[in-house]
């Protein structure tokens, strides 16, 4: 493979990092956030709900973009967005100011994890072998970074633009850098790896992204589940102390790491289609295993699994619509995008307000059942080329980072 491919997927992996610690960095320091504006319990769902819906409008507003800019492009300058609003949120004074850093976060978002998965689907076309759980696992990465620097900074009681301040002044010149060597992948390219099945006069047809798009949607109320409500799942159901609630979520991201590290050779080995179907059940034996716990240690054991499963499912519906739609892969991944957030927006309100009414046990069954229901969508990342020829590369056509100045 080409030093221009090495650089390429070098420079996307590190802005797959950099997504990654961003947007740790805002979520785990929510509570200081709503300190820092005073905004009170009710207000903050609200703002909190707020910034997923933008992100979807931005990912809406990317799909249009697309056909004109290069995803390169949209890259190059959503991410130093992405990260000047999230200094802009530390920084800011009045609700007014929030507000903007918020919105401007959130529609920046949208488009940085549009084409950054855009870019990861039409490299891992290139290089024809499953590359695409390693860009994940940068993120992963990037989240455990950020959620450490989150807890230094809420540690030392340092205000929020102090913590930001050091974060942002490395990376977004670093993502700049980086970002001459992003490589976009040529017209055309992998069409012969699913053929014509899922066009239709050159236009995604959402029928046949629809089974993606549920996917995207159960592993996202899974994830978000995990994020809003393990801590508190922990110590207020299985009677752990504070300290030990604090656990499962940086074991669910760690385990969460390691499974997006390997994932590829399985994906390459067994198919895409096994691995989710095992990533399903893995994940759903994780939520059984919550919500049966006698106790905190094999609550922990059920997050733990909880990472390695539900880790193969989001990276892996990114790649089966960009082989389910090779000649428009760009506005599918768009399309699906969205999900990740309608996922976000949806998990973490059903798991309390099913816990308020009933049990957080009963509620933990909920996506249990959402995710085994992954299995009958799974033959949709099975279409005629499911394996990547056993690591066999082969030659397409791609266009450098650098050349995507011109639309």
């Amino acid at each position: 493979m080409t030093d221009v491919l090495r650089r390429g997927r070098a420079s996307l992996a590190f802005s797959f990092f950099a997504q990654g610690a961003a947007f740790a960095l805002l979520v785990t320091r929510i509570p200081a956030i709503q300190d820092r504006y005073g905004l009170t319990d009710a207000q903050l769902p609200i703002v909190l709900a707020a910034v997923p819906v933008l992100a979807g409008v931005g990912s809406v507003t990317t799909e249009q973009l697309v056909k004109r800019i290069r995803p390169s492009r949209l890259l190059r300058w959503s991410q130093p967005l992405v990260l000047l609003a999230l200094l802009g949120a530390g920084a800011g004074h009045g609700l007014a100011s929030m507000a903007a850093a918020l919105a401007a976060f959130g529609l920046a978002v949208g488009a940085l994890d549009a084409s950054m998965n855009m870019l990861g689907v039409s490299l891992q076309r290139t290089y024809g072998r499953s590359i695409m759980l390693s860009f994940h696992a940068a993120y992963s990465l990037g989240g455990i970074v950020g959620a450490s620097l989150a807890w230094v900074g809420a540690h030392w009681h340092l205000a929020l633009w102090v913590s930001y301040l050091p974060v942002v002044a490395v990376l977004l010149p670093a993502t700049l850098v980086g970002s001459r060597w992003y490589v976009d992948g040529g017209p055309g390219a992998g069409g012969e790896a699913a053929g014509d099945g899922g066009r239709a006069g050159g236009t995604v047809v959402f029928r046949l992204l629809l089974p993606l798009c549920l996917v995207m949607t159960f592993a996202y109320i899974g994830d978000s589940t995990v994020s809003n409500w393990s801590a508190k799942y922990l110590q207020d159901t299985l009677g752990s102390s504070e300290q030990l609630a604090t656990v499962p979520y940086n074991v669910y991201m760690v385990t969460t790491l390691l499974g997006r590290a390997i994932g590829d050779v399985g994906v390459r080995r067994f198919g895409a289609a096994a691995v989710v179907r095992l990533g399903a059940l893995v994940a759903a034996l994780g939520f059984a295993v919550v919500a049966s716990a006698p106790g905190a240690w094999v609550g922990m054991l059920g997050f733990t699994l909880l990472g390695l499963g539900l880790c193969v499912l989001v990276p892996q519906t990114f790649a089966a619509a960009g082989r389910l739609f090779p000649g428009d892969s760009d506005a599918a991944i768009a399309r699906l995008n969205i999900f990740n957030y309608v996922g976000f927006l949806v998990g973490s309100p059903l798991v309390g307000a099913l816990g308020d009414a009933w049990s957080y046990r009963g509620a933990m069954l909920v996506p249990m059942v959402l995710v085994l229901v992954t299995l009958v969508y799974a033959r949709s990342f099975a279409p005629t080329a499911d394996r990547y020829g056993g690591g066999h590369e082969r030659p397409h056509t791609a266009d450098v980072g650098r050349g995507s100045d011109g639309v």
